[in-house]
């Protein structure tokens, strides 16, 4: 796509490649891509099991390396950078929502939101914990460890721990994989105000032609290569 001053990327890809060794061969998980998302613009990336969805979320986090191309935020070489520069980008850049919800289990619900703020230094965490709280519908239940919420529950406090340090750039892996649809539904309507709301980029995996539907954007993927770029 063509970017202009006023939609520029806020991520881009050039040439990515991502080569695995698997059983004494090559496997080629990315081949080639070339991607850029602007601010503020929600996309999905759908595509078969082993098309390499996840490799490449990965890589847009840093959390892989290419072994080819290059992977940039912000025009700044991701894939160059140390792995503590690394780690320090992505906690003032990057928000993430995973399909496990990943919460830590000896914290309570506001806890877990509180920590990427406090990390940050970003003035009042528990009142920025509790002011997302409510903005999920969990209001009277930060005092709750994870263990005493259900997955919806857990996974909407996966949301707001994702929005509270307010990155730039959310990335999301099956948000709603282990949930039934209704909880799933409510999940992802929430994760799409929330994005509108704080203004955040978003790049979500998913294999659901139905979650999809809300991007502005739809990337397909097959055997490691972009088969269609839609746009709404």
């Amino acid at each position: 796509m063509t970017l202009t001053n006023e939609n520029k990327a806020l991520l881009s890809l050039r040439g990515v490649g991502r080569r695995l060794a698997s059983g004494g061969k090559t496997l080629q998980v990315l081949d080639n891509i070339d991607l850029d998302v602007p601010e503020g613009e929600f996309v999905a990336v759908l595509g078969p099991s082993g098309s390499g969805k996840s490799t490449l979320l990965a890589l847009m986090a840093g959390l892989d390396r290419p072994s080819s191309g290059a992977v940039s935020i912000r025009g700044e070489r991701i894939d160059r950078l140390s792995e503590d520069r690394l780690a320090l980008m992505r906690r003032h850049t990057i928000g993430f929502v995973f399909q496990s919800f990943q919460l830590l289990g000896n914290f309570t619900a506001r806890e877990n939101i509180m920590l990427p703020v406090e990390l940050l230094g970003q003035g009042d965490a528990r009142q920025r914990a509790d002011e997302l709280l409510a903005s999920v519908g969990l209001a009277e239940r930060g005092h709750h460890y994870p263990t005493q919420l259900s997955g919806g529950e857990q996974q909407r406090v996966a949301l707001a721990r994702a929005f509270a340090p307010k990155p730039a750039l959310l990335l999301a892996d099956e948000p709603t994989g282990n949930l039934d649809g209704a909880t799933g539904r409510v999940v992802l309507d929430l994760l799409a105000e929330m994005r509108a709301g704080e203004g955040a980029t978003l790049v979500l995996v998913t294999h659901d032609p139905a979650v999809a539907a809300l991007a502005d954007r739809r990337i397909h993927l097959r055997d490691g290569r972009i088969e269609r770029d839609e746009a709404k």
